[in-house]
């Protein structure tokens, strides 16, 4: 069974390197950037998920979906979706509602950063505007009682934007477990790989188990 690792807006998908070093079953580890499953077209919200859905709706079988802040989110929404598609779901640093003032004071921030600094993100500085507009109004709170697949909330200790969040979605997500990793911030999968790596498969082979049950 394929596991699709997503990553967030601020970085591609070489982010996970570190971390799936450190998995076992790597040969199923699916990490894609995002701007390639895009494939060019305007980096809206909606143009995203309908990529990331087709992307999820081409692989035989169902998968394994782990996500980070905006990889989180479209796991999150592929999950509600495509229920019968999803076998796990991990929801790193994942709101479940966008922060619409936290939105506008970073889409102030970026208008005043140069084009480089985004080299190294998802998409480039107009595409990460767009995305940030049509992502606005994102509310997955009325949802997310429907997830029934087994779910792992993760969060840094302090991903302070995040934390709550976490708590939300493991009290809402029926049977979900809740993984706080200490001395740690929002870009767990950089900052602590390891210890992630060591979560991640643990949760997996408990989920292999209830599959083989």
């Amino acid at each position: 069974m394929k596991k699709i690792f997503i990553h967030g807006s601020g970085h591609k998908g070489n982010s996970w390197n570190e971390t799936v070093k450190c998995m076992q079953e790597k040969e199923n580890i699916l990490y894609p950037d995002l701007s390639s499953i895009l494939n060019k077209k305007e980096a809206s919200y909606q143009n995203l998920y309908s990529s990331f859905v087709d992307y999820c709706n081409n692989i035989d079988g169902k998968v394994d979906l782990c996500g980070i802040s905006l990889g989180g989110i479209l796991a999150l929404n592929y999950a509600l979706d495509f229920p019968n598609k999803v076998n796990s779901l991990v929801l790193i640093g994942t709101p479940h509602k966008v922060p619409k003032i936290m939105f506008s004071i970073q889409n102030v921030v970026f208008r005043f950063l140069p084009k480089s600094i985004f080299e190294n993100m998802a998409f480039n500085k107009k595409d990460t505007f767009i995305l940030g507009n049509t992502m606005k109004k994102l509310d997955f709170s009325n949802r997310v009682q429907y997830i029934k697949c087994p779910t792992l909330i993760i969060c840094g200790e302090k991903d302070s934007a995040n934390i709550k969040s976490a708590y939300y979605l493991s009290e809402n997500i029926k049977d979900s477990k809740l993984e706080v990793i200490k001395n740690t911030g929002h870009i767990v999968n950089e900052e602590n790989p390891k210890e992630l790596a060591r979560i991640l498969n643990e949760y997996y082979k408990g989920v292999q188990k209830i599959c083989e049950e």
